[in-house]
C-alpha cells in the first residue's frame, strides 16, 4: 500500500511538472508572438505601399492586449510622424523603390506640424523623379494636404473631396450645471485663460474668440499655402466659397467636381489605381488579387530602415518626448506621465550623454507634473549638457512651463504655444443635495477644517487659499518665463494672461528662438556639443521599452481598407461631430476629477490633433493634491 502511495505521489509530481512546463512554454510562446516584429527580409523591388490606416501622432501609445481582445471595437492604429518621415526619406534614396503608393482610404488625420513634416518628406521624395500615386475613397483637409504632393490623385467614382477648413463649436456646460444646482468653483489667473469657460459660460468670451479666430486664420493660411504650392491648379476658393455652385456645375457629382477644381486627377476604383501602379512598377507575382502590384508594406520597410541604421561613435544626443496631457503618474507613452518621464531623464544622467533635446507636443496639464519634468531637465543642464526644446503641434501651458528649461527653443509656424496661465476647477454639490433634503453639519476648529468640502460647500477661508495658491503658481510661471526669455516679469505678464500664440507670433514676441523641426534642434545641440555630422547617435529615451503588442496591433489594426471600411464624404464630415458625443462624458469626468492646479490650454485641444485619451493620475487626497504635494528634487 505504501508503495502504491509513493507511485501515485510520483505520478502527481510528474503531472504537476508537465503542467508547469506547458504553462511556461505557452506564455513564452505568447510573449514571442505578441512581441514579434516585421521581418526586414521581406522588402521587395517595386513600390512602397504607404497605407495609413489611422492617425499620425508624436508618440505611439501601446495597445493593451487584454483590453484589445475584450473590447468590442477595434483600436485605432497610431503612426509616429518621425517613423513615417524616416520611411519616406529612406525610400527616396533606395533603388529598390520605384514609386510611392499612398493609400489614404483609412487616414484619420493628425496635427498641423506632423502633417507639414510628412508633406515635406513627400516633396523630397517627389524631387527624386519618383512618382507618387495617391488614392482615397474621399479626401478631407488632412488627406488632401498629403495627396497634393502626388503626381496622380485618384478618387473613387462614389467619393470626392470636401475641404472644410479649421473651425467648429465648443461645448459649454454653465446652463447644465445651473439646472442641476452644481457649483463650479473656479480659480484662475489670466484674462485669456479660457480653459475654465466651459464651466462658467454659455458661450465663447470675446477674449477667447479673438485668439481662437487668429489661430484658425493662421492654420488655414498655412494649409492653403502648402496645398497651393504643391498643387497650383487647385482652386480652393471654388470649393469653399460657393459649394452649391461648384457641385451644381458638375451635376452634383462630387468626384467630377473634384477633378474640375483641380483637386484630383483620375476617377477610379482602388483596383484601377493598383493596375495603374502595376503598369509602372510591375505586377505582384505572389498575389492574384485584382489591382495587386509589386510593393513593400510599411511595417517591413520600416524594420529594414531600422536594421540599416548607422550609429555614431563620438557621442549620444538623447531625445525625451513629452506627448499629450501632463499628469503626475506613470502614464505613457502617448501621454505625459511625469513620474515616467523624470525617471527616464534621471536614468540618462548616468549615461554620459552629449546633449539633450526635449520634444514637447502637449497642451499642458498639472503644474506639479510640469515642474517635476522641468527640474529633471535642469539636472542635465547643471551637468553642462546642452539642452534644446523642439515644439510639435502644441507646447502650451504646462508644455511651455517645461520649455523654460531649454537653452534654445525651436518651433514651427503652425505650432501653438504660450497659454501662460493657470486655473483650478472644483465642483461642489451643496445646492443639489439641499434640494433632496441632504444637509451637512459638524464642528470646525478653523475655516479650513474639512476643506475643501465638495458636499457641504467651500468656506470663504478655503476659497481665499485656493485662489491665492493659483495666483502663486501663476507668479512662479511668470518668473520662469522671465528668466528663460531674459525679460521682465511685467513683460512676461503681458505675454501671459493665458493667451495662446501661433508659432509666427511667438517668434516675433520672443517666446521661441527660431523656426525649425526636431532635426534642427538636434543639429543645434550637436554643434554646442562639438559633434560632427554623422558622428553621433540619437537615442529616443523610452523607445527601448519592451512591447508586447506588435503582432496583436497588426492583426487588429492592419490590413487594407475593404468595402465595409471606406469613408465617404459624409463620414469624413461627421467624424468630428461623432467624437463630440464622447467629449461630453470626457469633459464632465474632468470636472469631477481633482487634479490640482492646472496649466492647460483649451484652445489646443479644440484644434486638429490636440486631444488624445490617456491614463491619468489618481488622487488619494484632494487637499494634498491641490496644495501640498511634495516634489522630488
Amino acid at each position: 500500500m505504501n508503495f502504491a502511495r509513493k507511485v501515485w505521489r510520483l505520478l502527481v509530481c510528474i503531472k504537476d511538472a508537465l503542467a508547469l512546463l506547458f504553462l511556461l512554454l505557452f506564455f513564452a510562446g505568447l510573449f514571442a508572438i505578441l512581441s514579434a516584429r516585421p521581418n526586414p527580409g521581406t522588402v521587395r523591388d517595386g513600390a512602397l505601399l504607404l497605407e495609413i490606416q489611422g492617425v499620425v501622432v508624436e508618440e505611439v501609445a501601446p495597445v493593451d492586449p487584454l483590453q484589445a481582445l475584450l473590447a468590442n471595437t477595434v483600436p485605432v492604429r497610431e503612426y509616429a510622424a518621425r517613423d513615417l518621415v524616416r520611411a519616406i526619406d529612406a525610400a527616396a534614396g533606395d533603388e529598390r523603390v520605384d514609386a510611392l503608393a499612398l493609400d489614404l482610404s483609412g487616414f484619420l488625420g493628425g496635427g498641423a506640424v506632423h502633417l507639414s513634416e510628412l508633406a515635406g518628406a513627400l516633396e523630397r521624395f517627389s524631387n527624386t523623379d519618383k512618382a507618387i500615386y495617391a488614392y482615397a475613397f474621399a479626401y478631407g483637409d488632412d488627406a488632401m494636404l498629403l495627396a497634393a504632393h502626388a503626381d496622380e490623385i485618384w478618387v473613387d467614382p462614389q467619393g470626392g473631396v470636401a475641404i472644410s477648413g479649421p473651425g467648429g463649436e465648443n461645448l459649454y456646460y454653465d446652463g447644465l450645471l445651473e439646472r442641476f444646482n452644481i457649483t463650479a468653483n473656479v480659480y484662475r489667473v489670466g484674462t485669456y485663460k479660457s480653459a475654465v469657460e466651459p464651466w462658467t459660460e454659455s458661450g465663447m468670451s470675446d477674449e477667447a474668440r479673438e485668439q481662437i479666430s487668429q489661430l484658425y486664420a493662421t492654420l488655414w493660411q498655412e494649409w492653403r499655402a502648402q496645398v497651393n504650392s504643391a498643387r497650383p491648379q487647385a482652386d480652393i476658393d471654388l470649393v469653399t466659397s460657393d459649394v452649391a455652385g461648384w457641385l451644381a456645375a458638375s451635376a452634383n457629382d462630387i468626384a467630377d467636381a473634384s477633378l474640375a477644381a483641380g483637386l484630383a486627377d483620375r476617377i477610379g476604383t482602388r483596383v484601377e489605381w493598383g493596375e495603374r501602379i502595376a503598369s509602372e512598377v510591375g505586377e505582384d507575382e505572389w498575389s492574384d488579387e485584382p489591382g495587386a502590384f509589386a510593393a513593400t508594406d510599411y511595417d517591413p520597410w520600416l524594420a529594414n530602415v531600422d536594421a540599416d541604421a548607422e550609429f555614431g561613435t563620438e557621442g549620444t544626443i538623447a531625445v525625451i518626448t513629452v506627448d499629450g496631457e501632463i499628469t503626475d503618474g506613470e502614464a505613457g507613452p502617448g501621454s505625459a506621465g511625469a513620474a515616467r518621464i523624470t525617471a527616464l531623464l534621471d536614468e540618462a544622467l548616468d549615461d554620459d550623454i552629449s546633449g539633450l533635446v526635449v520634444r514637447i507636443n502637449s497642451p499642458g496639464g498639472t503644474v506639479t507634473g510640469s515642474e517635476a519634468i522641468r527640474r529633471a531637465v535642469l539636472r542635465h543642464r547643471d551637468k553642462g549638457v546642452p539642452v534644446a526644446v523642439s515644439m510639435g503641434n502644441y507646447a502650451a501651458s504646462g508644455g511651455y512651463w517645461i520649455a523654460t528649461a531649454g537653452q534654445r527653443l525651436f518651433g514651427e509656424p503652425q505650432t501653438i504655444t504660450g497659454s501662460i496661465g493657470v486655473f483650478l476647477v472644483l465642483p461642489s454639490f451643496e445646492n443639489v443635495l439641499a434640494e433632496y433634503g441632504v444637509t451637512t453639519d459638524g464642528v470646525r476648529t478653523t475655516g479650513l477644517s474639512g476643506q475643501p468640502d465638495l458636499l457641504g460647500g467651500i468656506t470663504p477661508e478655503a476659497d481665499a487659499l485656493l485662489q491665492a495658491s493659483t495666483e502663486g503658481f501663476y507668479a512662479d510661471f511668470l518668473g520662469l518665463v522671465a528668466q528663460s526669455r531674459d525679460i521682465s516679469p511685467e513683460r512676461a505678464d503681458e505675454l501671459g494672461q493665458g493667451r495662446v500664440w501661433d508659432g509666427g507670433a511667438a517668434r516675433q514676441l520672443g517666446l521661441i528662438d527660431q523656426f525649425g523641426d526636431l532635426d534642427s534642434a538636434i543639429a543645434w545641440v550637436a554643434e554646442r556639443a562639438e559633434l560632427a555630422d554623422g558622428s553621433f547617435t540619437v537615442d529616443y529615451l523610452g523607445d527601448d521599452a519592451p512591447s508586447y503588442d506588435s503582432l496583436l496591433a497588426r492583426l487588429l489594426m492592419g490590413g487594407s481598407a475593404g468595402e465595409g471600411e471606406t469613408r465617404d464624404i459624409v463620414a469624413i464630415l461627421g467624424q468630428r461631430e461623432t467624437a463630440r458625443l464622447g467629449t461630453i462624458a470626457s469633459d464632465l469626468e474632468r470636472l469631477m476629477r481633482a487634479e490640482g492646479v492646472m496649466a492647460r490650454c483649451l484652445e489646443c485641444t479644440t484644434l486638429p490633433g490636440g486631444e488624445r485619451g490617456g491614463v491619468r493620475a489618481d488622487t488619494a487626497s484632494i487637499w494634498r493634491t491641490l496644495l501640498s504635494r511634495s516634489l522630488t528634487e
